[in-house]
């Protein structure tokens, strides 16, 4: 069950899901003029691992808050009002050498299904983003669970080739930095490429000289907003 905390940052509601002994924090952003008979999108972001934890603020501040908040700008959310869930898990997203779904990918997904259950989302316009291994998470998600997300934004990820051909069908733009010495850009290299040969057209943006952390880079991107919420999920 969802349990309500008292607390609210910057709009994203703090709750905690719970299923048995596994728990896993996360914040929720609703639309300020949500109403319950319009469905609207939805942004899972997916922190990296230096703000893995059960705090419920790591996710959404620090080197994460561009990846929340950039959805949750005033000017923003009066273009496209959508709702922006950020989980926490203590360790890891996703392992790109592994075929199936990790446990807190797992989560995210029942996660995802209680709020889906609560608001009225717009199933066709479902959105994965992830920096560093919330990269590899966003990855994950879209090879591991095919045809839920109409779109996903990896930052410095990486995949499972061999499993790439199952996101050809969805839209991606992967970002990564050259000169990345955390994750070799070779692995978004390797997975735009494996889409690309599985009939898929993702984007794919490098920016040259540049090492890991391409946040304020990314999140400046003039195109990112409307390409991401003009995205629809392919049947």
């Amino acid at each position: 069950m969802p349990l309500l905390s008292q607390d609210n940052v910057d709009g994203f509601l703090g709750r905690v899901y719970k299923k048995g002994r596994q728990s896993m924090p996360y914040r929720l952003f609703v639309p300020r003029v949500y109403d319950k008979n319009i469905p609207y999108p939805l942004v899972v972001w997916l922190h990296g691992g230096g703000s893995a934890g059960d705090d419920n603020i790591g996710q959404i501040s620090l080197d994460n808050k561009l990846g929340t908040h950039f959805w949750t700008r005033k000017e923003n959310q009066e273009r496209h009002p959508a709702f922006v869930l950020a989980p926490q898990s203590t360790g890891g997203w996703d392992s790109n050498a592994d075929t199936g779904l990790s446990s807190e990918l797992k989560l995210v997904l029942e996660i995802l299904e209680v709020v889906r259950k609560e608001y009225s989302i717009d199933a066709s316009r479902i959105y994965v983003a992830g920096q560093s291994n919330g990269g590899i998470g966003a990855w994950g998600l879209i090879t591991k669970k095919p045809g839920l997300f109409a779109a996903a934004i990896p930052l410095c990820g990486a995949g499972h080739t061999g499993i790439a051909s199952r996101a050809a069908k969805t839209a991606v733009w992967a970002f990564h930095g050259e000169k990345d010495d955390v994750i070799s850009s070779e692995f978004s290299r390797n997975m735009i490429a494996a889409v690309k040969r599985a009939g898929g057209n993702p984007r794919y943006t490098e920016y040259k000289g540049v090492g890991h952390e391409i946040w304020e880079t990314v999140f400046k991107e003039p195109e990112l907003e409307e390409w991401l919420f003009a995205q629809r999920l392919v049947k």
